[in-house]
């Protein structure tokens, strides 16, 4: 453990220098930490909205499949002519959108927002271990989503090949018109992104176990930081997996090796690739593909961690189980890819194994489902925008998490495997619940981010369209999926046992449509906020963490003094003999004299012999060393 003191001096010489910086060192190529999450988070806002935009076209296709529409043509051009998508074209849509919102919304607008704006904060920290890394952090993933955006105005358009992009759809580039310049703009922009993720990793890792100021050990930390923490370290030993998968991609699209081609026949023509196996592909993807859920959901499970305790006024439940939770997902989350391919024709031994640690996860995750309702439980609510998502993402995580034990039995995934049923799971245990768990940080973290209130009432109404909406989009699709429904498909109109479900699919875009509308609600409170919002006190949430103890106007180095020392964990909430309901890490116990307890202090002999000197004086029970 280190820590990092500066003079009130030096502070600031510091602040003085923050005026002379350029518009463009400030805003573009900024190395300020607070100021690389906001341009993670507005990135992020924005690649979500242009993959919401691409859901509803899709949507629209699946509800409609017979209809026309002719002002697709006047947006999507030839892939729209006559006002009806080319199939090309909506497996072109699938694949951007399960990409921007898996790795653009999810992992870099959610975890680089996050990790970036509270590891300094709240570890005590004047700013990232690597200001200049973190700087190229956020403008590698800037040009991946610019890459990403252009690959929709080339002529052959954008990716098709699913968001996992299997071989051999994007190891030949003649296959599908998808499959040509398209594609390799994805496999570029993805290697750019990933380049993004590691300095990112490396700097949070960094951060975390060099700058904690005095007093911040590890069991000091918020739960946030240790979700961001772990995050980091899945990222940086899964990614580079996926480098390794996408240049071999690289060479049989390019060079013509055969690592994931073999014996395959395009357009009449015999290529002549020999002895490649995709499979090999789909070990690699999923072995960084996995973790990647984890990657996803884990920052959330910390902001919510962070929100639930605060806003129930009560000490999270179970602090330490719930930091063992965390750990146990980190390590079972590597060795479980292979339920991804119970499909493949799997060793069934192998597959048993696979079975096994898939269902194992489930414990560290139940684990966190019932800590945060015992949290819940008796606490004196304070029912947020914020807490709301925090809820919301708990109820999704709970309902997505108990389909998850369907799918990770062997027997029935291979029944299911390509149907509804998983696209269901997925987007309610990973999209609906990191996307409200992301939700809840922005209200939450809002005032410290821009200094200003967001408007609540615009929040609930946020809140209750997108949760119901969610629910209506994803929930039917449950049963389309036991009925045998694929999924991808273009059109459900050549299978006469699927023309009942074309209602349903109706409703599904209808919901789909109305949760999209309610993100402009969202957009209007974001932005419109960051200027008219109410001006933010210091610590609107009566919080116990550090970053609530430095100014709202923002300085180059976060505390204008000496930074806090910390003296006790970040939940004291509602202790009993305490005045308020909040007791901040950076109060001494020797200011809590009244409601300190003996596991406060951690063996340290000289506060026991304070406390009980304190004790003795007002006819209290003696604590035992």
């Amino acid at each position: 453990m280190s820590s990092t003191v500066i003079s009130h001096g030096a502070a600031h010489h510091d602040a003085h220098d923050h005026h002379h910086e350029t518009f463009l060192t400030k805003y573009i190529f900024s190395q300020d930490h607070k100021m690389i999450a906001k341009q993670f988070l507005i990135t992020g806002i924005v690649m979500a909205v242009f993959a919401m935009v691409l859901s509803i076209l899709f949507r629209i296709q699946l509800a409609w499949p017979e209809k026309d529409f002719p002002i697709l043509e006047i947006f999507l051009g030839k892939w729209a002519e006559g006002g009806r998508m080319k199939p090309e074209f909506f497996l072109s849509l699938v694949t951007i959108h399960g990409t921007m919102m898996v790795f653009f919304v999810l992992t870099a607008g959610l975890s680089g927002t996050f990790s970036n704006l509270l590891i300094p904060y709240q570890l005590g920290a004047r700013d990232m271990a690597s200001p200049l890394m973190n700087m190229l952090s956020y403008w590698f993933f800037f040009v991946a989503c610019v890459i990403m955006v252009a690959s929709f105005f080339v002529e052959s358009g954008p990716a098709a090949a699913g968001w996992t992009i299997y071989p051999p759809l994007s190891a030949v580039p003649t296959s599908i018109p998808g499959s040509g310049l398209g594609m390799t703009l994805w496999l570029v922009s993805m290697t750019l992104f990933i380049a993004s993720q590691v300095l990112g990793g490396v700097n949070y890792v960094s951060t975390v176990l060099n700058m904690r100021t005095k007093g911040m050990d590890l069991w000091k930390m918020p739960l946030t930081i240790w979700a961001f923490f772990l995050t980091a370290i899945v990222g940086l030993l899964s990614f580079p997996v996926l480098v390794s998968a996408v240049v071999l991609l690289f060479f049989d699209r390019s060079v013509g090796t055969s690592f994931y081609l073999s014996d395959l026949v395009v357009q009449g023509q015999i290529l002549p690739n020999e002895g490649g196996s995709p499979i090999l592909f789909q070990h690699l993807f999923w072995f960084l593909g996995h973790p990647e859920v984890y990657i996803v959901v884990m920052p959330a499970l910390g902001l919510t961690s962070e929100v639930i305790s605060t806003n129930s006024r009560k000490p999270i439940f179970g602090y330490h189980a719930m930091v063992y939770s965390l750990v146990g997902i980190t390590v079972l989350s590597f060795i479980v890819w292979g339920h991804h391919m119970f499909v493949t024709g799997m060793n069934p031994f192998l597959g048993g194994v696979f079975m096994i640690t898939t269902l194992i996860i489930a414990v560290p995750s139940a684990v966190k489902a019932f800590n945060y309702i015992a949290t819940l439980w008796r606490g004196n609510i304070r029912f947020t925008p914020a807490m709301m998502f925090a809820i919301g993402m708990v109820s999704f995580f709970v309902s997505g998490g108990l389909t998850g034990l369907y799918l990770g039995n062997a027997a029935l995934d291979i029944n299911l495997h390509d149907t509804y049923f998983v696209v269901a799971h997925f987007h309610l245990v990973m999209g609906s619940a990191s996307i409200f768990g992301m939700l809840c940080g922005v209200y939450h973290w809002y005032p410290k981010m821009f200094g200003r209130m967001m408007d609540t009432k615009l929040g609930y109404l946020h809140f209750w369209l997108t949760f119901i909406g969610a629910y209506l989009v994803f929930f039917p699709m449950h049963f389309m999926g036991i009925d045998g429904v694929p999924r991808r498909y273009y059109a459900f109109t050549a299978f006469p046992f699927m023309e009942k479900w074309v209602s349903v699919n109706m409703l599904i875009t209808w919901a789909a449509i109305i949760a999209g509308l309610a993100q402009v609600a969202f957009l209007w409170n974001f932005f419109s906020s960051i200027w008219k919002g109410k001006k933010a006190t210091q610590n609107p949430w009566n919080a116990n963490t550090l970053e609530w103890t430095t100014p709202v106007e923002h300085i180059h180095g976060n505390w204008p003094g000496e930074i806090p020392t910390v003296y006790r964990w970040p939940y004291d909430y509602s202790k009993p003999g305490h005045d308020t309901d909040f007791i901040p890490q950076d109060v001494p116990f020797s200011e809590t004299m009244s409601s300190n307890l003996p596991h406060d202090f951690e063996g340290n002999e000289e506060a026991i012999r304070i406390q009980n000197e304190w004790n003795k004086a007002n006819n209290r029970e003696i604590i035992e060393k």
